[in-house]
Parts: C-alpha cells; structure tokens; sequence
C-alpha cells in the first residue's frame, strides 16, 4: 500500500469480566481474587484489518473498569476516527499531549495534559498495543520484527504465584518447578501473611523446598515500610534471593534508594508506573535494579520500548510485567525479545482466563522458555464470541 496512510475507521472498548473457578482462585494482599477483569480494545482501520489492545487500572478482580472503557469509548474514539492507523507511535504522542500535540510535535518535546498519568496512560496503552497488531498484521509481520527484529525465537521464564502458607509454599513452588521446568518461581508476601516474620518464614519455608538452583523470587505489593523492609531483608539474608519486588509503595523512590543501598538482593519494580518519566526518575533515584514495565498501564508497545532503552542506557535490565490478558501479556512478550535488556518473562500460574481462554493460541511454557510469538502482529487471534460472553457492559462504537 506504499506509503498512503490508512485511516482509522472505528475504535471500541469493553470492560471484560471472567469468573475464575473456584479451584483456580487465591487469597491474596488484593483479597480473594474471584475473576480477571480488564479493558480489551478493538481498533478497526478502513480497510477491515482489526487490532486488539488492553488497559489496566487494577490487579485480578481488585478494580472496576466502567470509567476506563468509558474514556476510551467516549473520549479517545472521536479524536482518533480518520487518523492514520499506521502510525502508532505518533498517535500515542498526540494523545499524551492533546489540544497541544501539534505544539509539542513542532517543538520536539512533549506538552502532556493535566491528566497525564493513570487511567489516561492506561487508555493510550490499550489503543497503542492494538495500532502496533494492526500495523504488523497489515505489513504480515511480527511486532517484534517491526521493532528491529527479536534477539531469540524463545527467552526464559519464571513461573509466577506463590500464595501458600508457610507449611505448603514449598510443594506449591516445587510444582511449579516440575509443571514448567522453570528456572526461577516467584511467590508474594506481605499482609496477607499477618506479620513480616511469616512473610519471611514462608520465605525461608520456600528456598528449601526448592533448593539452591532455583531462583527464588518474592514480590511485596508495595507492602512494606523502608524500615520493615530492611528487616525483612535480614531476616531472609541467608535465601539468595534474585530479586525483591515493589518492597515500598512506587510513590516512595527515595525510601527505595535506600533499601537499594542496604541490602544485597536485587530490586525490581515498575508494573505500577506511568511513561518513561516516572522510569527515568526511580533510574535517577537509584531505586532501581531490574524495570517492570506493566505495557497495558505504562503506556503501550511505543513507550515500553523507550523505558527499554532508559533501562540500556544504565545498564539495568528490564523483566515486563505479564499479569495480564493476552493482548498486554503479548506485548510484553515482543518488546522484551526486541530489547536488548530484556531478559525474563513472567508467567502466571494462577487461574488467569483472560490469557489462556481470550484467544485460540496457547502459551505453554517447555523446559523453563516461552516461544516469541512469529504470526503477524502481536500473534493472536481473539476468540469474540467468548469476549462478548464476558462483557459487563457494552457501548456503541465511534467511527464510521
């Protein structure tokens, strides 16, 4: 089609919500997590080529999703009908900056809105992850080989969950080990457990059962004060932990810097912040050892890939946050293959409909690896009959 632009024809949004069966549901910090809930999108450009994206603004069934699909339904729609649905990455700047892009755009600099973080980054997300399928599927190519080729066909991945007591976390981990062949598992802590000692007993309960060559991951939620986290280090000092994740709220950098300087384990964070600014200033805090970009949150497939190159430039690397629906969780998936910080994959081992039962492929981890997705786009194929199936409320489309 040479270089003619091709214009957007239509943009909708649904708040999706899928019951997870009982069996499949744990009890977490976020409370009993009893369905996946999220914002899929579906953008269609002229032509009848579709892509699909997916907002977040929440974890599990821990959120509501009416006033995001309804920004993305309402507000975003109209300003995108008629744009240029092969440019992805000038829309989402024009979207940052609003009534000002054109400002920004001749300036060189960006002009962002007042609402420039939160459900407005999380909107973009989703309308950028789907313009990035679209422009592979319309090119026949994978997203990663639009973003300058993949480093690898497969890349590592740890198995993620992690939610037992103190007394089953080790056969709940160790089974994760033997489902997967993984090469590293991640559990969470927290107040889920009533006290930093549990938290770290469940800890230590956990290295045991699965050895000294297994890395052993632990996320907090942002759970914790500066002040217990440096004991809940201590007290966990003999576990060799790989990495400690969202130890202090994500508002909390300095305190982070500082955890960061009194321990040896590893700090990873990130699936909480918006754009490569809030990155740029947890990198200048020194807060920082691994970057968890969530791409249905932070701003989609054009933005992960400039915090990959923030995260290169310091040479810090970058492990996606996956707690997502098939559309996030692929993305994911293409920008940590094109990086060259990109390192991990995270998968979920907890009832997770939204990524194994959304669409028709399947993601199957074999002797510790995911295979990169090589069809076009993002490489998957939504099953609209079970989205419909799971809509909380529906909108009309814009566009024409």
């Amino acid at each position: 089609m040479g270089n003619r632009p091709l214009p957007i024809a239509n943009l909708q949004a649904w708040w999706v919500h899928v019951p997870i069966p009982e069996r499949q549901q744990h009890f977490g910090d976020f409370g009993q997590v009893s369905s996946f809930d999220s914002t899929i999108v579906r953008v269609t450009a002229e032509n009848g080529v579709v892509g699909w994206g997916e907002a977040k603004n929440a974890p599990g069934s821990a959120g509501t999703y009416a006033a995001l699909t309804a920004l993305l339904n309402q507000e975003i729609a109209p300003k995108l009908i008629g744009k240029n649905a092969l440019a992805p990455s000038v829309l989402a700047d024009e979207l940052y900056s609003g009534v000002r892009a054109h400002f920004a755009s001749a300036r060189g600099f960006v002009f962002p809105e007042m609402s420039r973080r939160g459900m407005s980054v999380a909107a973009i997300s989703a309308v950028d992850i789907a313009l990035w399928d679209l422009l592979g599927k319309t090119l026949d190519a994978p997203v990663w080989q639009l973003l300058g080729g993949r480093r690898a066909e497969r890349l590592p991945a740890y198995g993620s969950g992690g939610w037992a007591s103190a007394a089953d976390i080790g056969p709940e981990l160790r089974d994760y080990v033997d489902r997967g062949k993984f090469g590293a598992v991640k559990m969470r802590i927290g107040p889920m457990d009533g006290s930093m000692q549990e938290s770290a007993r469940r800890v230590i309960a956990a290295r045991e059962a699965i050895g000294p060559d297994v890395e052993l991951l632990v996320d907090a939620h942002g759970a914790f004060t500066l002040a217990e986290a440096k004991r809940f280090c201590h007290l966990v000092r003999d576990c060799d932990l790989g990495w400690l994740e969202e130890p202090l709220s994500g508002d909390d950098k300095p305190g982070m810097a500082r955890l960061r300087e009194f321990t040896h384990v590893p700090i990873a964070a990130g699936e909480s912040e918006y754009t490569r600014f809030d990155f740029r200033d947890m990198i200048d805090a020194g807060a920082v050892d691994v970057l968890q970009p969530d791409l249905a949150v932070c701003g989609g497939i054009t933005e992960g890939m400039r915090i990959a190159a923030l995260a290169s430039a310091h040479n810090l690397r970058m492990a996606p946050h996956l707690w997502s629906g098939a559309p996030g969780f692929t993305a994911g998936m293409h920008i940590a293959a094109a990086s060259n910080c990109g390192y991990i994959l995270e998968y979920s081992l907890g009832g997770h409909p939204m990524l194994h039962d959304l669409v028709e492929e399947e993601f199957v981890a074999r002797d510790g690896y995911l295979d990169i997705p090589d069809r076009p786009g993002l490489g998957i194929t939504i099953r609209e009959d079970y989205l419909q199936a799971h809509v909380v409320s529906g909108e009309p489309a814009v566009g024409r």
